[in-house]
């Protein structure tokens, strides 16, 4: 009788707080994202936008080096943005004479279709889509590459291994800190829930104050699970000057399991180790670290 009472209290109470809750939840959903700030809005008015089968993708070009032939395009990771490279840009811009980044579609400022279904291919056509918009198609291109750009970087190697016409032609790739390999990958909760979908996909996805976009971005964990062949295949078969930079305390891609994987399966590659607080955002946390072994790399070659 006491358990009953019990129970009964606490179903009341479960449903007084979410009589509670619902109205409240439902006006802060409908809030506007706040205003940008001072240096996100320098950003935006110094991009420009490019149009790919009608949505409006957002990117940065900077001329940095005169005379030189050198071209970077900077790939972000999840869920973020091109102005993860803010803090190396100048930098990058004293060694190449184009320095590139857009922000994939569902990201940053580029359009977020809703219902779409999201993937690393569509992703990797519209970097391809963006060079012949540039009239760079013909060039030959450095990838940098973070986090989710590591796996479009993947694609856009496998073309380029396939040697298909009108695909980009890739002198060098770096990568850091992106799960290439499904096995060694642990998503953080967040990142699963989101992915997984459900009730608190939605709310989760609003409260992270990110923009409007659907939970299929985070699809890509499954699309690397299902085309890890064909994409840890293209990285260990070219023959081009590939590099990663790993911050060793990333949770996303531990240490030491990640880097064992890494090397037992890409011993031609070289690897820059930055210090030992450095984790998942090493262009942002150790930004100086970061572009010294970009640069070492670059010039290695």
């Amino acid at each position: 009788m006491v358990r009953r009472d019990r129970l009964r209290r606490m179903r009341e109470w479960w449903v007084q707080v979410g009589l509670l809750a619902v109205p409240l939840l439902a006006a802060y959903l409908h809030i506007p994202p706040p205003q940008l700030s001072p240096a996100l809005h320098s950003w935006k008015s110094s991009g420009k936008f490019f149009t790919y089968k009608g949505l409006r993708i957002f990117y940065q070009d900077s001329v940095g080096v005169v005379g030189s032939p050198e071209i970077v395009v900077l790939l972000h990771g999840f869920p973020t943005s091109s102005y993860d490279w803010y803090k190396i840009w100048e930098g990058l811009t004293l060694r190449f004479h184009r320095v590139i980044a857009l922000d994939f579609l569902g990201f940053g400022f580029s359009d977020k279709p809703r219902p779409h279904h999201y993937s690393i291919f569509e992703q990797a056509s519209i970097v391809e889509a963006l060079l012949r918009h540039l009239g760079l198609q013909n060039r030959r291109i450095n990838l940098l590459s973070h986090d989710y750009g590591d796996i479009v970087a993947q694609e856009l190697l496998y073309r380029f291994k396939q040697n298909r016409s009108g695909r980009l032609t890739i002198k060098s790739l770096c990568l850091s800190n992106g799960g290439l390999f499904p096995e060694t990958h642990r998503p953080l909760l967040l990142q699963k829930l989101l992915k997984d979908g459900g009730l608190l996909s939605p709310i989760l996805t609003r409260l992270m104050n990110f923009f409007v976009f659907s939970r299929g971005l985070l699809q890509y964990i499954n699309q690397r699970k299902k085309f890890r062949r064909r994409w840890v295949g293209a990285l260990a078969s070219v023959t081009i000057p590939i590099h990663f930079i790993y911050g060793p305390l990333d949770p996303v891609n531990p240490y030491p399991e990640f880097l064992e994987l890494y090397r037992k399966t890409l011993p031609r590659s070289t690897v820059s180790i930055l210090d030992d607080h450095i984790s998942h955002y090493p262009q942002l946390e150790d930004p100086m670290g970061f572009l010294n072994a970009y640069m070492g790399f670059i010039n290695s070659f």
